[in-house]
Parts: structure tokens; sequence; C-alpha cells
């Protein structure tokens, strides 16, 4: 608990720190070597996959977006100081409130949920669900949503969170300081003491009165966002989840001439509501080719859903939405009517409890689809569908290129950051402060700082050359070795509190 946290608690905190029910010094240290040395990994180590396959099935198709809220961190908008204490470190850190500019119109508020990692200013992010952030496993996530559906922002009547926490005031830098205290301490496990007392009591009755709720639905998504069928055919359903009562649909710009969106009896749809099931209906003529069908609605973004970024950024989470511009795209391949062989369709996603990406491969055509991904051979079946799972190391940038039969070539890239950072060295260690900093061009954060800069405002400490050592001490060994390093961060447990 905070400064008020009675005796009992008091103890229960010195366990902790002691290592009696948290992880130890030393695991944190090693999770600090494993992003170094992901990270000394990067540069030179992007995942390549090649595809190869026998049909006359697909042309070249380009990314598509996922679904939901894409949107720019913009500032830390109201703040206070906060000490950090963990595992035998303390500092001190900027802690409240982000501002986000979304895409097509509108505004995300938003905390942090991985101190520790820097946020990095014009860095674009885009919503998912907890599975695929370091809110992964985490039993306390529902608790964080409790805390921004009963805090500040939310509750904008400060008397009112002021009675609640029985204090006699709180201004908007202690109520935003306060509840990204007691949200830190459910995401990173640490203990967060602001220095304003008002914000230091808001964050202790936030830890005490927290419930779990469930996660929050997603603003817009398609369910399955890649399809697989031949000419003159219906090719579908695709089914639209979002929390808008309408959005409009449309072919993307890129589909060919003819082809139509269209429901269940064939009728050509421009709006639909939630749950509405979409057809792709192709014309018997139409060559072997790509094409989508996009979605789009003004959707307030529930709170608690995650927003990450394909770069090495610091997670947010929802704290408050105006109505924003949510879009979501699911993609068609298809082969001419007479053609034969396969017809793949492929999709990816991050799998934060596997710590992997996930590639799902379905064919609609009448022969298998062979293929060869990192060395390892897999075959979907004809009619069939398959989920091949490619793990990776925390912190390592992905660049996978498949490629198929007639050109088919489709990429997928990103980082898989799913675990909350943890201390880079044993012992104390300077930290970094938790102020945006500005975009670096989307690489993940720099091994080394310029002449002059703080290492600790990147995330490192002065530790960082003797742990660089281990690390790529452990790359001599193989990636192999690094991965059985690899250990997810335990989640509070309810007697924790």
């Amino acid at each position: 608990m905070f400064d008020e946290a009675s005796a009992s608690e008091r103890r229960h905190r010195t366990a902790r720190a002691t290592g009696a029910t948290r992880t130890t010094r030393t695991t944190r240290a090693l999770r600090g070597v494993r992003r170094l040395a992901a990270l000394a990994l990067v540069p030179g180590l992007l995942l390549a996959g090649t595809v190869a396959g026998t049909g006359t099935a697909t042309a070249e198709e380009q990314p598509r977006t996922p679904g939901g809220v894409a949107a720019t961190l913009s500032r830390l908008t109201v703040h206070g100081t906060v000490t950090i204490r963990d595992a035998g470190e303390e500092w001190k850190t900027e802690a409240g409130l982000y501002e986000m500019t979304v895409t097509g119109g509108g505004t995300l508020q938003s905390y942090g949920v991985d101190l520790r990692t820097a946020a990095r200013t014009g860095t674009t992010y885009k919503e998912v669900g907890w599975d695929e952030s370091s809110l992964h496993q985490n039993k306390n996530a529902g608790k964080i949503r409790w805390i921004l559906e009963h805090s500040y922002p939310q509750v904008n009547d400060l008397s009112e969170l002021a009675e609640r926490a029985d204090v006699k005031s709180l201004d908007v830098e202690a109520a935003a300081a306060g509840t990204q205290a007691a949200i830190w301490r459910f995401s990173d496990d640490v203990e967060a003491v602001p220095a304003d007392r008002s914000a230091r009591k808001l964050a202790a009755y936030l830890e005490r009165a927290a419930e779990r709720a469930p996660e929050p639905q997603a603003s817009l998504v398609l369910d399955p966002p890649a399809l697989a069928g031949r000419a003159g055919d219906r090719v579908g359903p695709v089914t639209v989840r979002t929390r808008a009562d309408r959005v409009t649909v449309a072919p993307s710009a890129d589909a060919p001439h003819g082809m139509r969106i269209v429901d269940a009896e064939d009728r050509v749809v421009l709006d639909v509501g939630r749950g509405a099931r979409l057809y792709f209906h192709l014309p018997e003529d139409v060559p072997s080719g790509t094409g989508a069908l996009t979605v789009q609605a003004d959707a307030r973004v529930s709170l608690g859903r995650a927003l990450v970024s394909d770069t090495h950024s610091q997670t947010q989470i929802v704290a408050g939405s105006s109505a924003s511009t949510v879009t979501a795209e699911a993609s068609v391949i298809w082969a001419d009517k007479k053609a034969t062989g396969a017809v793949p369709a492929l999709s990816a996603k991050k799998d934060c409890a596997k710590g992997a990406v996930a590639l799902t491969g379905t064919n609609a055509g009448d022969a298998p689809f062979a293929f060869e991904l990192l060395g390892a051979r897999h075959t979907i079946p004809a009619h069939g569908t398959r989920r091949v799972t490619i793990p990776l190391q925390e912190d390592q940038a992905y660049d996978l290129t498949v490629s198929g039969p007639d050109g088919l070539r489709k990429n997928f890239k990103g980082v898989l950051d799913c675990e909350t950072a943890g201390a880079v060295a044993i012992g104390t260690a300077d930290a970094p402060a938790n102020r945006p900093t500005p975009a670096t061009g989307g690489n993940p954060t720099p091994l080394s700082a310029a002449p002059g800069e703080n290492l600790a405002e990147t995330g490192a400490s002065g530790a960082t050359t003797p742990i660089l050592y281990i690390a790529l001490g452990l790359l001599v060994l193989g990636t192999g070795a690094v991965v059985l390093l690899r250990k997810k961060k335990p989640a509070p447990t309810p007697e924790d509190h």
C-alpha cells in the first residue's frame, strides 16, 4: 500500500521487496539482460520467411488495417511527481495523463502501463486486446479497468473524487498522478508513492477499492480478417464486431471492378449494424487476384483498451475517448474459376501468452498448400486452416514476408512487446523518467546514448556496459539459449493485496 497502509500491509510490502512473494533481483536483472540481448539482435536480425507453393491462386496483396482506432502519442498533459520503489531501487518520475490524436478525427486520453519503457511522442499506436499487450495473463488487468472507470478523468468532479479518497481537496495534477500511481501498482508490480499527500491518499484508495472488471470490447474489428475463394463465388462471412450502432461498408480502392459487398441474401450493403455478416461477391470472369472490404464508424473507444506501437514505445491504456474514427479491413484472395491448386489466405497477430507471432492460413483451393517458414515445413490441406506459431524474444523486431503462388507476397512486421520492462542491473540503478521523448524513426530503444545524453532517460543505466557484455555472451550461445531464459513476470494474486 502507500503511506496510508496498515501495519500488516506494510509488513507484506517488506516481504514482497525481499522476494518472499515476488520476482527476485536476479530475475529482474535477467529480464534486463534478455531485453538488451533482443535489442542487440534488432539491427541485424529481422526474421525472414519464405512460403513456396504451387497453384494459380493469387497476386500481390498489401497489408491491411487489423481494426480499431489508430492514434499518435502527443504529450503528457497533467502530471505530478511519484517515487518508484522496486526491488531495492528507488527513483522519482512524472506520472499523469497523456493525450493522443486519432487518425481520421478524434482524441484519446491514456495512462502508461509499462513505466520503465520510454513514451515516444509522435509514435503511432493501434488498439489491441489484452492478449497482444503487456496486460496478457495479468490477473489484475481488470482492476486497472475499474480504476479508469472510477477515477480521473472519468470522474471529473474532483470534489466527489476527493470525498471518496478522504481528502479535503484534489487538483487535476494530484488526481492524474494518484490515478497513474495506482495503475502502476497493478500493471508493473511496483510501489508508486506520489509526492502530493492528496494524490497519495487517492492512489491508496484506488488500490484498496479496485475490483476486477471484464476486458473491454473492441471499438471495431472484422472476423476473420482474411478469406479465400474462387471467382464467381460468394465468399464469407465476415462478422462485424463493434461498439458503434452503424458502420459504413465499401470495397477497398484496389478491389477489382464488379466485386460487391453483400449480405446473406446477396443484397449490396452500404452500411450495417453490429453483428452483421458480410460476404464478397466475386464476378465469374475476374482473373485471380486480391481485394478487401473496408468498414468505418465513429465510436468511443472503451476504457481499458490497450494501445501498442509497432516500434518500442510505452504501452498505453485508454482512459478517455471522444467520438473517434475507427476502421477495419478484411482481405479476400481468389483464384480463377477454372484454376486448380491452392488458394491461401494469410493473417497474423501477436500471441503474448506464447511469446510469438501466430500466422493463420486458410486454403480454399483443391490442393494442399505446402510451404517453408524459418526452416520449418508446413502444409495447409485443401479446404483447411492451420495456425503456425513463430517464437520470438521479448523486444525482438520481426519483418516476416510470406510468398506464395503467382507472386503472392504478404508482409507482417512489428516488435514483440509483451512484458513490462524489468530492472537492467542488480541493485540500485538509474531509472527512466516517465516523460515523453521524441520518436526515433521507428527504431527500438538504442543500446547507447548520444554524447551528453543521460542513459537513464532512454531506459538504460550505468550498468549497461557490463550487462551488454553478458547479453553478447548469451548471443554467442545462440538464440535458443536466450529463449530458454525468457520468463513471464508473475501476475499479482488476490492474496497480495
